[in-house]
């Protein structure tokens, strides 16, 4: 016998009320209980789809972050500046810029959640933009011979520090500046560092 549908509905209810109270209260206060009453869904329909806290909090994470994934339309910079775009916002615009310190504590103690955690938010992010990029090499916007982990991690890395440690400020320039960066360091050209 096949097991019942997963309702949407209580899915979508479940991140709202979770999403609301990480706002309003941050990530150590929230509860499954607190996220019971205000969703209005019982701890157990909770449970069966989260089994704790912190991966509803996972879950949440990757819904403010979205998936959306890198465009690939024939401009590497342009596509990689609207993602880091998109990184910005959500890290600026949402609680996330306090979940995830403590999301972050709790995954260095968690082995089976840091995998959760990096299969639903990390990794697919991740490789859209190496998709990006490998094409730019087949269109030979990008070299060849790039490290591609150390560049998806490059592009991003300023962005997540800043929002880590919050000591400047999350903007559009920053995301531009982490793209160029980047760029100057991948781009095919006359060996000199130019942008082509």
């Amino acid at each position: 016998m096949a097991g019942r549908a997963r309702d949407d509905r209580i899915d979508a209810a479940v991140l709202i009320a979770a999403r609301e109270l990480l706002s309003e209260n941050g990530y150590a206060e929230l509860s499954i209980g607190g996220v019971a009453t205000r969703s209005g869904i019982h701890r157990p329909a909770i449970y069966r789809r989260w089994p704790s806290k912190r991966h509803l909090v996972v879950a949440v994470v990757a819904d403010l972050l979205g998936l959306r994934p890198t465009a690939n339309t024939g401009d590497l910079r342009a596509d990689l500046t609207a993602a880091m775009r998109d990184l910005v916002a959500a890290l600026r615009d949402t609680s996330l810029d306090r979940v995830l310190p403590a999301l972050l504590a709790d995954l260095g103690n968690d082995p089976e959640l840091r995998e959760h955690f990096l299969a639903t938010v990390f990794e697919p992010r991740r490789q859209t933009t190496e998709i990006a990029l490998r094409a730019a090499v087949r269109r030979g916007e990008v070299r060849p011979d790039i490290d591609m982990d150390f560049v998806l991690d490059a592009v991003a890395a300023p962005i997540y520090f800043r929002a880590l440690f919050g000591h400047l400020p999350l903007d559009d320039e920053l995301a531009e500046a982490s793209v160029d960066a980047v760029m100057r360091l991948v781009a095919a050209g006359d060996g000199t560092g130019r942008l082509p």
